[in-house]
């Protein structure tokens, strides 16, 4: 019985416990044992300290003066009872450092969500482990899961500030030559699928089964029409589709640059509505029978979104996943209610294909082969960080980092959701319940066809004159800045940063900005006013061109 709770012992200084059988704390001088140990901690900037079950903090409050002012640490303790004594004993520390937390999180996610929230995403470069008591030893693997999990979410988040530092410019020109768009353009917020089942196709290698399984189970019944299912597709999978003579109900367009253009060649006479990113490429709007709908994949935190979302030209919106495939299944999961299959999310691929058969990418390694050009893409199979993985069959496969970390994004997000299935072959496993080809398609022979034409609920409301006004109003700020920068009017410091603040799409994909929600130089540093002022005029252009084109649209 003495062991079903902690039990505590008076040492020379401080205290000790005894519990489950272990002593966690030195039964001499636990407070000397605690700063001998936060003695050998690595000192440096942006580091966040791990400390498994820190028991009474000894140590903790030492260290907490020693660290740099970027850096934090993360008290974990996966044991209730334990858990309430550090909370009793490290009271007064926690109110009084903002740099220290004590958390209880079992799970992974919501421990990095929690970091995230706490103290802001980008703020750490690494993670150091801090063991001041022998409790880590009750759970070991665990402590060890969890502090894998902050790690790979710190390389995560300098992984996307850098993806920020070169695409940010990019993602923002290209939404605002967008606006445009969104009188003409109905948001994807009014479509609804209803209860229909839903097939979610990538365009991993395993694409080819499951077209093949599609047209010999359905054959002449895979018309939109006809089939008592609907079929959401990634760009890239559209040549293999058409192939098929397979028309899938809605496409996902998310790329800014000109690639995956590529994919639309010899699509004119399909009209398929286009689910297009506000960030997309602008040419995106004019393939397939240019009916777009648009839905917004914030990239990152801007007071810019907030303006549009309270102007009411916010399409509807969905998480930056980075990965057209994740996007897919996102759009689904909110469009339908009934089950959903995926199909061809591989996150993996073979010596000789990334992608399905047909698709571009694989006809140009055709194409292009010769006595001297091999059809293997050896170079890239190989390539540093790529290793064989074991795809849901068993058979030896090849994968990168990228790759991976979507694929353990997608289980992050969706493998909660049980009425996402995928279907077995090629591939990494995603977390999901996988079933036979089969399978798959029987469940999605559960629809009904007689309710199969997707539900249009309405236009957005937003005219053109409505988002010439948002555009004029931006200009303005805009202006009112570069007038302030250049000493053409005068202005406070405090409305200074005021203004830096509201204009924040001109500085976020700053290396030092990007990826930092909102951190930004203060107003009075010189380098960042500079780089700053140099943006102001190409957005100005921009936006008269956004103008032109809103004014000359076409009605559609």
């Amino acid at each position: 019985m003495s062991d079903e709770l902690p039990r505590q012992c008076k040492a020379r200084r401080g205290f000790s416990v005894s519990y489950k059988g272990k002593t966690l704390l030195s039964l001499i001088d636990p407070i000397a044992q605690g700063e001998r140990l936060a003695k050998t901690a690595p000192l440096g900037a942006g580091i966040l300290y791990f400390c498994p079950s820190p028991l009474y903090g000894y140590g903790i409050e030492w260290l907490l003066t020693q660290i740099s002012p970027d850096s934090a640490m993360l008290c974990v303790e996966l044991d209730k009872k334990l858990l309430d004594l550090s909370s009793q004993a490290m009271g007064e520390i926690l109110k009084k450092n903002p740099r220290l937390g004590l958390v209880g999180f079992e799970d992974p996610v919501q421990l990095c969500v929690w970091v995230g929230k706490t103290w802001g995403t980008r703020r750490f470069r690494r993670l150091e482990i801090l063991r001041l008591s022998g409790g880590w030893q009750l759970y070991p693997d665990r402590y060890t899961s969890l502090a894998a999990a902050l790690r790979q979410a710190i390389a995560r988040d300098w992984g996307n500030a850098i993806t920020l530092t070169k695409m940010g410019r990019r993602y923002l020109r290209n939404a605002l030559r967008n606006l445009a768009l969104i009188p003409h353009a109905p948001s994807l917020r009014d479509l609804s699928l209803g209860a229909a089942p839903v097939l979610v196709l990538g365009a991993g290698p395993s694409l080819d089964g499951v077209l093949e399984g599609l047209h010999r189970y359905w054959g002449a019944a895979l018309g939109v029409r006809q089939r008592p299912f609907r079929i959401i597709g990634v760009d890239t999978c559209l040549q293999p589709l058409k192939d098929w003579n397979i028309q899938p109900d809605l496409v996902v367009a998310l790329e800014s640059q000109h690639w995956n253009i590529q994919d639309f060649i010899g699509m004119g006479s399909w009209e398929i509505p286009v689910a297009m990113d506000l960030s997309a490429l602008p040419a995106t709007r004019e393939v397939l029978g240019g009916h777009p709908w648009l839905f917004a994949t914030p990239w990152t935190k801007l007071r810019l979104f907030t303006r549009l979302a309270a102007a009411g030209l916010l399409p509807e919106t969905f998480p930056a996943l980075g990965s057209v495939g994740l996007t897919a299944v996102a759009i689904a999961q909110r469009l339908s209610t009934g089950p959903i299959i995926t199909g061809g999310l591989d996150f993996a691929f073979t010596l000789d294909r990334f992608h399905g058969r047909s698709t571009p990418g694989h006809r140009e390694r055709l194409r292009t082969q010769t006595r001297f050009r091999s059809i293997l893409t050896v170079d890239a199979a190989f390539r540093s960080g790529t290793g064989a993985v074991r795809s849901k069959t068993g058979i030896a496969q090849r994968s990168d980092p990228v790759m991976k970390t979507y694929r353990d994004l997608f289980e992050q997000e969706f493998a909660q959701e049980t009425r996402i299935k995928d279907i077995m072959g090629l591939g990494l496993a995603l977390g999901l319940e996988s079933l036979s080809l089969e399978g798959a398609l029987a469940l999605l022979g559960k629809g009904s066809s007689r309710s199969m034409v997707p539900q249009v609920l309405g236009k957005a409301a937003a005219t053109g004159p409505q988002v010439e006004a948002f555009i004029c109003r931006e200009q303005e700020v805009l202006i009112l800045l570069r007038d302030i920068l250049t000493r053409s009017r005068s202005g406070a410091p405090e409305n200074l940063e005021a203004l830096l603040d509201e204009c924040d799409y001109l500085w976020a994909h700053f290396p030092e900005c990007a990826g930092a929600w909102g951190r930004r130089p203060l107003g009075t540093d010189l380098s960042f006013l500079k780089r700053m002022r140099a943006e102001i005029d190409p957005l100005l252009n921009l936006f008269d061109v956004t103008l032109q084109e809103l004014r000359s649209y076409r009605s559609w």
